[in-house]
C-alpha cells in the first residue's frame, strides 16, 4: 500500500473513530483536554456498540492508528483539521494535548483490544 493512500485510510478511521468528538462542542474537548479526562470512560456504552460493528481489519487498522507515536498522531489530526475546520480536530492536535490523548489511546486500548 503506498504511503499517501495509507495516510489518507488512517486520517479516515481517525476521523470515523473520533466522531464522538466532532459532534461535541469546542468548548467541552477544551475542557476534558484541560483536565486530562478520560473520555473513553464517558463515551464507553458508544464505544462497545462501534466495537460489536468492527471487521478484523478495521481492528486491524484500528490497532495501527492508536500504536502511533502521539506526535505523529496529532500531525494526522492536525491534517483532518486542514482539510475539515473542525475546531476539535485543532483542540486534539496541539502539543498541550499530549497528556489527554496519551491517556484516551491507553484507555481506547484496553475497551477496544481488552489490554
Amino acid at each position: 500500500m503506498n504511503e499517501s493512500l495509507e495516510l489518507e485510510i488512517k486520517e479516515d478511521y481517525i476521523k470515523e473513530v473520533l466522531s464522538i468528538v466532532e459532534r461535541a462542542p469546542p468548548f467541552l474537548i477544551n475542557v476534558y483536554v484541560s483536565k486530562d479526562m478520560n473520555a473513553v470512560e464517558s463515551f464507553e456504552s458508544q464505544i462497545e456498540k462501534y466495537k460489536s460493528q468492527l471487521t478484523d481489519e478495521d481492528r486491524l487498522i484500528i490497532r495501527r492508528i492508536i500504536e502511533m507515536p502521539i506526535p505523529e498522531l496529532q500531525n494526522l489530526l492536525n491534517d483532518i483539521y486542514m482539510k475539515t475546520n473542525l475546531e476539535q480536530f485543532k483542540i486534539l492536535a496541539d502539543s498541550k494535548s499530549e497528556p489527554f490523548l496519551t491517556l484516551n489511546v491507553r484507555e481506547l486500548k484496553k475497551v477496544l483490544f481488552n489490554e
